[in-house]
């Protein structure tokens, strides 16, 4: 197991360094042929309820993909990872601008005091951020374990999609016992389906 989080440690380390070496237009060229690919994915188009995200630098931005999504009406989730009781609560986002804090977690989390929560089975799409994946939808996110805990609580029918650029993809990510899985990719040239 200490040899899966060591290889694991390098994958991070090699693919924050590509990703760190974009410049911030090819962030955002790549972003937008991602975000059009989403717009268009049909399972997003129909989903009511949507699990965002707050992109960091370096990651497919995803801010237009949650305004887009109070414009077409989706009610927003995001997660709020509770240290205290080390349990992730789905938190509904009303306002992006006065319902988001910063934890020492999470970079961007709602605000437990000004949202309200969501059952994980009113969840019709959930948008699942990471650093690498492979074809099969294995990831590996930043190491925090919230998604890991998060994926499998999700109901069989909400679709789970990552948003990753091609050299976030490799040919096959290290399993651990907890790791959990993406039922679809989307990047910039393909949208990949779990195999």
């Amino acid at each position: 197991m200490d040899d899966v989080k060591e290889i694991k440690k390098e994958i991070r380390n090699d693919i924050a360094k590509k990703l760190g070496s974009f410049s911030k237009g090819e962030v955002s060229a790549k972003s937008r042929l991602i975000e059009k690919r989403l717009m268009e994915f049909a399972n997003f188009v129909e989903a009511h309820v949507a699990l965002m995200y707050v992109s960091r630098s370096g990651e497919v931005d995803t801010q237009r993909i949650v305004k887009h999504c109070y414009l077409f009406n989706k009610i927003v989730v995001m997660p709020f990872y509770d240290a205290r009781n080390k349990k992730v609560q789905l938190l509904k986002v009303d306002n992006p601008e006065t319902d988001l804090i910063s934890t020492e977690e999470q970079d961007v989390a709602p605000d437990p005091k000004r949202c309200r929560m969501v059952p994980v089975d009113s969840i019709e799409i959930a948008i699942i951020p990471g650093l690498v994946f492979d074809e099969k939808g294995a990831r590996i996110g930043l190491g925090s374990g919230i998604y890991d805990k998060l994926i499998p609580r999700l109901p069989a029918t909400t679709r789970k999609v990552s948003l990753a650029f091609e050299d976030q993809i490799i040919q096959q990510v290290p399993k651990g016992s907890i790791d959990r899985y993406v039922d679809i990719i989307i990047t910039e040239k393909r949208t990949i389906y779990k195999i």
